[in-house]
């Protein structure tokens, strides 16, 4: 192996809400900030460098929302698909219509500040 993924970064506008959202969707903790407004989530104990990616939470005045070139796909680790969904909704996501017959077995929604992320339908066993 060549390379891994350890950081993926988002520009936002508030990148204290959305670290709050993305640390509750994924149970990630802060792992730190940097004098320029950005804010590093990850897994707790094992954080930069550890199996999963952590999340940057850049400031930005010209953040893009909605469909981004990249987006995060999550799955459910201990509850189902549906439930999952309810604790999203709850948290702040919000769904979004991207042409989606209803036949799909993923749910396509926006974080707080309309960025675009899937739902998928496999549950994956904790890390």
């Amino acid at each position: 192996m060549a390379c891994r993924i350890s950081e993926l970064v988002i520009d936002c506008a508030d990148p204290d809400r959305l670290a709050a959202f993305w640390s509750e969707v994924l149970g990630y903790v802060e792992l730190g900030r940097e004098s320029d407004g950005s804010i590093e989530i990850g897994p707790p104990g094992a954080g930069f460098g550890g199996p999963q990616p952590t999340l940057v939470l850049s400031p930005s005045s010209d953040p893009r929302a909605g469909k981004l070139p990249l987006h995060i796909d999550v799955n459910p680790t201990d509850r189902d698909q549906d439930a999952e969904l309810e604790r999203l909704l709850a948290l702040g996501a919000r769904r979004a219509d991207v042409g989606q017959t209803g036949a799909e077995n993923w749910h396509v929604l926006v974080d707080p500040e309309g960025n675009e992320f899937c739902l998928l339908r496999r549950r994956l066993q904790p890390l």
